[in-house]
């Protein structure tokens, strides 16, 4: 099993690491595009830089290199999650014109109708955000934007980052054992 996990410049960079980590304890082969823009947050909200964050996954691809194998259709994968995802990328995603591997990767899973979630973190939204993601979950996509579950009573940030990403996961059936919901 393979996923494809994109970060974009959208703030909340941890979610996908989270989603690198996760995947590793899981078994799962991880193939990694990070946007340009995501290199710029990863060095501010985590300290991190491009090549220790390749290191978190299986397989790294340069943004430019829209020839790698996330290009293409016949790469087989379960899917791809950006997490997170920014208003740009997800509009790009939404129109067909691509500009980098992140987006023609988002755009082949869509057109190969295998799973596309969007973690989408921005607010408010106006009604062409509202718009854009109605018209991608038209197209197939999984808009989750990060919201996080306080009923499995999180002790702090890492908590509530794991929960999430164990949610996102569930929608690729991966069980990354999240709390779940048994009523009250």
């Amino acid at each position: 099993m393979r996923l494809v996990v994109g970060i974009s410049g959208a703030s909340g960079a941890v979610y996908g690491l989270g989603v690198l980590d996760v995947l590793r304890r899981l078994g799962v082969e991880s193939h990694l595009v990070i946007s340009r823009a995501a290199e710029v947050t990863l060095r501010h909200e985590c300290r991190l830089e491009r090549a220790e964050v390749h290191a978190r996954a299986d397989h790294a691809y340069e943004a430019e290199d829209i020839g790698a194998a996330p290009a293409s259709g016949s790469f087989s994968a379960l899917g791809m999650i950006v997490a997170p995802c920014s208003i740009r990328t997800m509009s790009e995603i939404a129109t067909g014109v691509t500009t980098s591997l992140l987006t023609r990767a988002a755009d082949v899973t869509l057109k190969e109708r295998r799973r596309l979630v969007l973690m989408v973190r921005e607010t408010p939204l106006h009604s062409g955000h509202l718009r854009t993601m109605l018209q991608l979950s038209e197209m197939g996509a999984v808009i989750a934007p990060p919201v996080p579950s306080f009923y499995a009573r999180p002790a702090g940030l890492d908590d509530m980052v794991a929960h999430t990403v164990g949610r996102m996961l569930d929608l690729f059936g991966l069980d990354a054992g999240v709390k779940r919901w048994s009523g009250c």
